[in-house]
C-alpha cells in the first residue's frame, strides 16, 4: 500500500533522476526504503541550513512539526523565534543588526488555520495560509512562489502542512528550488504522506551541505524515526544541531483526536 505520492511541476519538463528511478522500482517491489538516522544526517553536515520535519509519534497520537534556523553570518544569527497567536515568527535579537533583506530572515514560520498547520522557511507560510483560505491547496497555493532571490545561493523555499481534520491525519512537504543554480528555472516538487505510520517522520533541507554557493538539497525528503516524548525529541534534536550554526528550534506535538498542542522553543540568542 503507498501511503504517499509524489508530484512535481516545472517550466519545462520534469526530469527523473536516476535515484528516483530507483526509489520508485524498490517501492513497486515492495523494498522498504531505508530510513536514516537523524543524529547522522545532522551531526555529520555543518550546515544543512534550515530544515522541516513532519511525522506522527511513537504511540500514533500526536502529529509530530518540527523547524530550525541556521546561520553562518552575524546577521542571519541575529534571529530568535518568538510566539505569535497560534504559531510563531523570527524576530531580530539585536534591532541594529538585520543584514540582507528583511523579508528573507524576518517573517511568521508557523501558522494555523483549523484543523492545518502550516510551517514553512519563509514569508510563503502567509501565502500558502491565504491560498488555503480561497480554497486552494497546499500545492496550488505554492505556484505563485518561487525560491529565494538571494543570488547565487537561491536558498530553497521548503514547506509542510500538517493537517488533523476529523481526527485523521496526513501531511504534506513542498521544496521550490532553482534548476542547479540556474534561476530561469524553478523546480517545484510536493510530497504528500496520506497514512502517516507510528513513529515514522520525513525530514527536508535547504542546503545539501556547506559551500559557496550553497547547494541546494536534492532528492526526496529523508524518512527518519522519532522517538520519545516532546522534551526528548526537543533536547536531541538542538543538541544535534551544529553548536556554531544553529540559531532557533521549534518543535510542536499535536493531539490528532483533540487538536491540542504542546509547543517548545529554543534558542540561542537568549
Amino acid at each position: 500500500i503507498r501511503d504517499y505520492k509524489v508530484t512535481g511541476v516545472q517550466t519545462c519538463a520534469l526530469p527523473i533522476s536516476p535515484q528516483a528511478i530507483k526509489n520508485r522500482l524498490r517501492r513497486a517491489k515492495g523494498i522498504k526504503m531505508k530510513i536514516a538516522s537523524l543524529k547522522e544526517e545532522l551531526t555529520q553536515n555543518s550546515y544543512p541550513g534550515r530544515g522541516i520535519i513532519a511525522g506522527l509519534s511513537e504511540d500514533g497520537k500526536t502529529a509530530v512539526s518540527a523547524y530550525w534556523t541556521m546561520g553562518r553570518s552575524a546577521g542571519s544569527r541575529n534571529r530568535v523565534f518568538v510566539t505569535d497567536e497560534e504559531g510563531i515568527r523570527t524576530q531580530a535579537f539585536g534591532p541594529t543588526l538585520i543584514a540582507g533583506a528583511p523579508s528573507l530572515i524576518i517573517y511568521r514560520a508557523v501558522r494555523v488555520l483549523g484543523s492545518k498547520t502550516i510551517v514553512t522557511n519563509g514569508d510563503q507560510t502567509d501565502t500558502i495560509f491565504d491560498g488555503l483560505k480561497e480554497g486552494k491547496t497546499f500545492e496550488e497555493s505554492l505556484r505563485s512562489r518561487k525560491y529565494e532571490h538571494d543570488a547565487p545561493n537561491f536558498t530553497p523555499r521548503i514547506s509542510s502542512l500538517l493537517d488533523i481534520e476529523g481526527g485523521k491525519y496526513n501531511y504534506a512537504i513542498s521544496i521550490l528550488k532553482s534548476d542547479n543554480g540556474n534561476p530561469d528555472n524553478c523546480l517545484r516538487f510536493t510530497f504528500t504522506y496520506d497514512n502517516p505510520q507510528p513513529g515514522k517522520a520525513h525530514y527536508i533541507h535547504t542546503y545539501k551541505e556547506d559551500g559557496n554557493p550553497l547547494p541546494s538539497y536534492e532528492g526526496e525528503p529523508a524518512q527518519i524515526e522519532i522517538e520519545g516524548d516532546i522534551d526528548t525529541f526537543t533536547n536531541s534534536l538542538w543538541s544535534w544541531l551544529n553548536e556554531q550554526n544553529k540559531v532557533s528550534l521549534f518543535v510542536r506535538y499535536i493531539d490528532i483526536k483533540t487538536g491540542k498542542y504542546e509547543t517548545r522553543i529554543l534558542n540561542k540568542n537568549e
